[in-house]
């Protein structure tokens, strides 16, 4: 009877997580091709901003947005870490100080590496210093 009763609490644990959403191990395919808008920053809604800032995966992981200014780079994802190294970005100042903070935020947590969590229309970047949270928007060729 405790085995039955121990087999039985492993399975309803096994199935919550199943049903949770997140991938536990996102890959480059599951990003490839995809484009996304930031949503939040830190738990904050971006309000204000007349461009929103995007983030795309294009073929071998190279990945290409916006903040305020564009960058592009060659990406590599490890254990679920997206890392770059020697991102490329235009340098123009913005009207909008909010989206230059976010050009020195996504260039530090990409040359540094972000943790990557991906659910079902939602992919999240996160260090230990910030979590930008991103919405599918659409696939890219």
């Amino acid at each position: 009877m405790k085995k039955l009763t121990a087999l039985t609490l492993a399975a309803m644990v096994l199935a919550g997580c199943a049903q949770s959403g997140d991938k536990s191990t996102v890959t480059a395919q599951d990003l490839q091709h995809h484009r996304y808008v930031l949503q939040t920053v830190d738990g904050k809604p971006l309000t204000g901003i007349q461009r929103m800032p995007e983030l795309s995966f294009g073929e071998n992981m190279h990945i290409a947005g916006s903040m305020c200014n564009r960058f592009m780079g060659q990406a590599t994802l490890e254990d679920n870490t997206l890392k770059t190294k020697g991102l490329g970005m235009t340098m123009m100042m913005c009207p909008e100080p909010q989206l230059n903070e976010l050009d020195h935020m996504i260039n530090d947590m990409l040359t540094r590496g972000a943790k990557v969590g991906l659910a079902p229309q939602q992919l999240t970047l996160k260090t230990s210093q910030h979590t930008l949270v991103y919405k599918l928007a659409d696939l890219v060729n």
